[in-house]
């Protein structure tokens, strides 16, 4: 199968595109520069809103398409105008383009948990209604209609998928201001102090870049008659309280979990470690799962950085 994969260059698509070519899938893979894009991949590097960039990803055959790339929540807040061309209107054409390519084609979204906006109610489950207050939440919410509505015309067979926390991004700027759950790793790891911005208490949901590649990869054969009329799921998750994952943290890498202090930022806390209680029937229903269990979601994030 011929694959294009958006965003091939970032954190989840780097783990995604050598599992695709492990597996005998010819990947093409856009970002916007060429060099953090697996070898295994034909790169198209360029601006996602070009439509000569599309069309050249295109152009070398897609029988599926995994969407990736994205704004993401801090810089789409700075940057309003800049998420809209990117989440929204480069992926509607995109969506087009590919449907003209080979019309019912897999297309598998990327979407987020920001879609349910905060704060969250005292259970999230499969009947909540989004309700985003970020503009990064907003565009994922409105590319998941759109994902409905063109499986529904029949243009595509779509899937929406909403990521959670994805562990452990590399050390750096992002751009996410969820950045700190994956900078606790790279702290302990390197026996260095860190300072959490969010309690010991708070809570949020967790997949390793590792499961979630292999939910991807699930989300490319998944049979379409087992997801919700919406199209969208809530990828499984661990939920685990900051303190207990840094304590975790500190065991794998043989420090002390000492090294770890808490000075929350109350605003931070709102929205990304005020997690509750998660059931997500309708994606465990068509297959999707998370790691497991705390310690083997750690492990698995460890291994990658």
């Amino acid at each position: 199968m011929n694959v294009v994969v958006t965003g091939a260059g970032g954190f989840v698509g780097r783990e995604l595109v050598r599992l695709l070519a492990g597996v005998g899938h010819a990947v093409t893979g856009i970002d916007t520069a060429a060099g953090g894009i697996p070898d295994v991949a034909r790169a198209v590097a360029g601006d996602l809103g070009d439509p000569a960039v599309r069309a050249e990803a295109l152009n070398g055959g897609c029988d599926a398409l995994i969407h990736l790339a994205t704004v993401p929540g801090g810089a789409a807040e700075a940057d309003p105008a800049a998420s809209r061309r990117i989440n929204v209107d480069a992926m509607y054409d995109l969506l087009l383009e590919a449907a003209a390519t080979r019309p019912g084609l897999r297309v598998v979204y990327a979407s987020s948990i920001a879609v349910f906006g905060d704060p969250l109610p005292p259970l999230v489950d499969d009947a909540t209604p989004l309700s985003p207050k970020l503009i990064y939440g907003g565009h994922k919410a409105m590319m998941e209609d759109a994902v409905a509505m063109f499986s529904n015309r029949g243009l595509i067979d779509g899937v929406s998928v909403r990521l959670p926390g994805i562990l452990a991004r590399p050390k750096g700027p992002s751009g996410m201001k969820s950045a700190f759950m994956s900078d606790l790793f790279h702290a302990l790891k390197a026996g260095e102090e860190f300072i959490c911005p969010v309690s010991a208490s708070g809570t949020i949901w967790a997949k390793s870049v590792r499961c979630c590649a292999r939910n991807f990869m699930h989300a490319l054969v998944v049979d379409s008659a087992l997801l919700p009329p919406t199209r969208a799921v809530t990828l499984p998750a661990q939920r685990v309280a900051m303190g207990d994952l840094a304590a975790e943290i500190a065991r794998q890498c043989g420090v002390s979990p000492d090294l770890v202090r808490h000075a929350p930022d109350v605003a931070l806390e709102a929205a990304f470690a005020a997690q509750p209680p998660l059931a997500t029937a309708a994606a465990e229903h068509a297959g999707f799962a998370h790691d497991g269990d705390i310690p083997t979601l750690v492990a698995s994030a460890l291994a990658t950085i």
